[in-house]
């Protein structure tokens, strides 16, 4: 009897490639700086010739990779860059993309008079003679590109949000963190909060016997604050805004959102309805941190003055 063939090894993930080049002004850098917010390593101005050698680096980790190159990158050359494309397309362990960012010439002239920055061809010349040079000498790249990108009239946010759509996971919206805090205006408000809420309006269970010594941790500090006739239509209220901002915050593309909920002496009334929140947005697919500013200390407590 003969053995069983082996089994055939595993084959290696492709490394995924991404070249981005295009007009000096078009938007190569903020490109780029989508990309790393992505998870993309990126790197730009890397030298055309040694792409080869860093992407035969069987050791170096395979995660995608955005390459960052143009009239200025030393050696560039567009045929030499046209051939090697050519010659990393035909491999089989690279998945290679090619993005060119255009713009029109007005619009460039306008962004280098804006930012006082000399054109990177212009060499004495006017801006308009530097950005004609550059626009001819890459135009046989523009029409090898698979992905051409026009930023003439796109706002910085717009072409992030554009290359977010294209090169992102998940239909191209970032990844978001989202942090809910609790915290006692008695000790000032947190300074970078995004959105803050005050909790002040519901009957406050310092006032309580046997609730004082608890937080809203505590489930007969919840038991109160439920009862109180406003806190359900509020909550409410205040969930269905989050399920309508969060969203749109992921698709601008912040990174970092924190929604701050306050009361007094920040331990009863804000703590509880942080905890609930969380609750509420994890069960719609977020996956909040929650925060608690004031918890284990006491000091705001003996400060506060407003009780009701």
């Amino acid at each position: 009897m003969t053995d069983a063939p082996s089994p055939p090894p595993d084959t290696p993930a492709k490394q995924e490639l991404l070249l981005v080049t295009g007009l000096s002004g078009a938007g190569k850098s903020t490109a780029l700086a989508v990309l790393e917010d992505l998870g993309w390593e990126t790197i730009d101005n890397f030298p055309v010739r040694l792409l080869k050698r860093l992407v035969a680096m069987p050791e170096e980790p395979r995660g995608p990779l955005a390459i960052g190159f143009d009239s200025r990158t030393r050696g560039f050359v567009p045929a030499d860059v046209i051939a090697l494309v050519k010659d990393l397309s035909e491999r089989d362990d690279v998945a290679l993309t090619f993005l060119f960012l255009d713009c029109s010439g007005s619009e460039l002239e306008r962004r280098y008079n804006e930012t006082r920055r000399r054109h990177p061809m212009a060499d004495g010349r006017p801006v308009m003679e530097g950005i004609a040079a550059e626009r001819e000498l890459l135009e046989p790249l523009r029409r090898w590109a698979e992905v051409m990108i026009d930023t003439s009239a796109m706002t910085s946010n717009d072409l992030q949000g554009q290359v977010r759509k294209l090169f992102g996971a998940g239909e191209g919206e970032a990844a978001m963190t989202l942090t809910l805090s609790s915290f006692g205006f008695a000790r000032g408000m947190p300074p970078l909060a995004d959105l803050v809420f005050d909790m002040r309006f519901l009957d406050n269970p310092h006032w309580v016997p046997g609730l004082k010594e608890l937080t809203g941790q505590d489930a007969p500090v919840g038991e109160h604050i439920e009862r109180d006739p406003a806190f359900a239509d509020v909550f409410a209220r205040i969930r269905d805004l989050l399920l309508v901002l969060l969203p749109r915050y992921q698709v601008q593309g912040k990174p970092y959102v924190h929604v701050a909920f306050g009361c007094t002496g920040g331990r009863h009334r804000s703590v509880y309805t942080a905890e609930r929140m969380a609750e509420s947005l994890r069960a719609a697919g977020f996956s909040p941190t929650v925060r608690h500013r004031n918890l284990g200390s006491r000091a705001a407590d003996e400060i506060e003055r407003d009780r009701r």
